[in-house]
């Protein structure tokens, strides 16, 4: 077969994540009239896609494959990508494609594996794997936790960006980089250009929480403050970007970013060979579709599930409509007006391209969750395991807690960042004492004399509940003359 083959193009990882390993060499079978040149294997296509883009590879022409149909969301089959032709029988092609998936798995994962030395090598490492015994009772699964959280900067941001920026030429290098990002991502990129001496500009919303721009600034980044949305931020960035010949370092439409994000799917296989099913938050989708490409290249029988809030379904319903379909005011395009909701790092009106078309051909299923749900396993995690773990980094737990849906299986939880707002944390704090009734409030209408409020005082230390806050009513229109209305914040056991 030597003598069929040619040499067409060698695929490695970008120069500066090289190792000792050989670099792959694509080649084209000259006896197979279907092989295009410049590719490496052939395989599943959204892996395909962001591996070769990653790793320098020429990107192939719309021509020379063509993608199987995505059927029903749960259980979603990987799409598979076939080369055009008419030489190929239906049987032939469905006896190789096994075979070709598994080759271009192997690909696929490439460039997240090179990654994985040079972020965590200068990082503060490897997010630690904790078994939790707690949950594991709480859900009837064997639950493990992936502690996002606890990296540089407090959230999984920090890989895509400080891949990102270190993959840049000397000439990109010395224009700088700018982002648009509210939180996490923000913090990410000022701090990868800061370790590599890299001017950087972050554009945030004129909204954005003044702890998180304060940090964005105390990593060294020059700050804008535009716009009252994510979306008018990221314009501003653009006009930016334009003006001064800085590279823009998306959150997660990015090759790079979702190459490094990916590490974390090949760290919980590492840690946990044999686990059964991963759930991911689902923002923009650069976390879960590295993850999907890492886990599905190497087992690709574990089941990945993306988790978002029912206030911001954008991937989902962008899945349901087949393309990706904005969460609008008006709903256009299929799309649903976006509510609020406290896990503002998954508030993404629209996924990225990119990252749907790996999403859309390798994702099991999609599950929504509400803030209900969220605030109870913050609260949990905080009491239970002294772990502060901000709203979207926490939806995957939120799910598993709330709907328990794989009693005795292995599952890993990526618990994605832990950047809280202190005010916001307060109000999870009481909200969560409140849900699982341990905070109750009483509204009493007293007549006012005194010793009316200690009669009530002795049946609450006789019931054994805290007084936490007491506030007296006297004027309001409901309120009679001569009476009083109490409200009683209390605390029971």
């Amino acid at each position: 077969m030597r003598e069929q083959e040619e040499d067409v193009q060698a695929w490695s990882p970008p120069r500066a994540f090289r190792r000792s390993r050989p670099a792959f060499r694509a080649t084209r079978n000259t006896a197979d009239p279907r092989s295009p040149p410049n590719l490496p294997p052939r395989g599943c296509s959204g892996a395909y896609r962001m591996a070769a883009i990653a790793a320098g590879a020429p990107f192939p022409s719309a021509s020379s494959r063509t993608l199987l149909p995505v059927h029903s969301r749960a259980g979603r089959r990987r799409a598979s990508c076939e080369l055009s032709g008419d030489a190929a029988s239906a049987g032939r092609a469905a006896a190789e494609r096994a075979e070709r998936a598994e080759r271009a798995s192997d690909a696929a994962a490439e460039p997240a594996m090179h990654t994985a030395g040079a972020v965590t090598g200068r990082l503060r490492g490897r997010a630690p794997r904790q078994h939790s015994p707690m949950f594991s009772r709480m859900t009837g699964s064997d639950v493990y936790l992936k502690a996002e959280y606890r990296q540089k900067t407090g959230s999984f941001k920090i890989r895509g960006a400080y891949y990102k920026v270190r993959s840049l030429s000397e000439a990109e290098r010395r224009n700088g980089v700018v982002a648009a990002s509210a939180g996490n991502h923000a913090q990410g990129v000022a701090y990868a250009a800061s370790a590599e001496g890299i001017p950087c500009t972050i554009v945030m919303p004129q909204s954005a929480s003044p702890a998180k721009v304060a940090a964005t600034r105390g990593y060294g980044a020059t700050v804008v403050l535009h716009g009252a949305s994510y979306e008018e931020s990221w314009a501003r960035a653009r006009e930016i970007s334009g003006r001064t010949g800085a590279t823009i370092v998306h959150a997660f439409d990015d090759p790079h970013v979702i190459a490094a994000q990916g590490v974390v799917g090949l760290e919980i296989l590492e840690d946990l060979p044999d686990v059964d099913e991963v759930y991911v938050p689902i923002g923009g989708g650069g976390l879960a579709a590295g993850v999907l490409i890492a886990i599905k290249a190497r087992r690709p029988g574990v089941r990945v599930v993306g988790v978002q809030s029912s206030s911001f379904p954008s991937m989902r319903r962008s899945l349901d409509a087949g393309r990706p379909v904005p969460l609008t005011a008006g709903g256009g395009g299929g799309g649903q007006a976006p509510a609020r909701t406290i896990a503002d790092g998954i508030s993404v009106k629209a996924p990225g391209e990119l990252t749907f078309s790996i999403i859309r051909d390798m994702i099991d299923d999609i599950v929504l969750v509400d803030d209900s749900e969220i605030i109870e396993v913050m609260f949990l995690l905080m009491e239970k395991m002294k772990a502060v773990v901000e709203p979207a980094g926490a939806v995957g737990l939120a799910h598993l807690l709330a709907a328990r849906p794989l009693p005795g299986k292995k599952v890993a939880v990526v618990l994605a960042g832990g950047n809280v707002d202190m005010y916001l944390l307060g109000q999870i704090v009481d909200k969560g004492l409140a849900r699982m009734g341990r905070l109750l409030k009483v509204f009493i209408l007293l007549p006012d004399r005194p010793g009316a409020l200690k009669e009530v005082v002795d049946e609450i230390v006789s019931a054994r509940a805290n007084i936490v806050e007491v506030v007296h009513d006297r004027f309001s229109r409901d309120i009679d003359a001569g009476s009083a209305g109490v409200t009683l914040s209390l605390e029971t056991d």
